[in-house]
């Protein structure tokens, strides 16, 4: 395993998460209107699972020899609920995606191997 890239690649999921720690809770504050009640819960559920993760991931950054991320990508926004909705799908996608990529190259650390998986059944949720 060459660690290094994996650090690197848990810097990706990290910076993802900070992503999504933001971009969900900025959601559940923007949603409006008569679903206000429930959508509100669904976006906090989201922001509170991605930081979750990425205090997992920042522990298992630390634990290899690393230094986790403090940056995050653009958060995406709208005061339309589909589109709300629809930016959540994306980033559960690019989560996934990312979770694969890593998985690929964490295949000989099988304790990083079983973080991964668990984390990425969360995502596919």
């Amino acid at each position: 395993m060459d660690k290094a890239k994996v650090i690197d690649k848990l810097n990706d999921i990290l910076r993802w998460e900070w992503t999504g720690v933001a971009q969900y809770a900025q959601h559940s504050f923007i949603v409006r209107g008569l679903l206000r009640e429930v959508f509100s819960k669904v976006f906090e559920d989201g922001a509170e699972e991605s930081f979750g993760h990425a205090k997992k991931i920042g522990a298992k950054i630390v634990a290899l020899g690393g230094v986790p991320t403090l940056e995050r990508g653009q958060v995406k926004q709208s005061d339309d609920l589909v589109e709300l909705l629809q930016y959540g799908l994306e980033f559960e996608r690019g989560a996934v995606k990312l979770y694969c990529e890593a998985l690929q190259l964490a295949e000989e650390d099988r304790p990083l191997v079983v973080l991964l998986e668990n984390i990425l059944l969360d995502e596919q949720d």
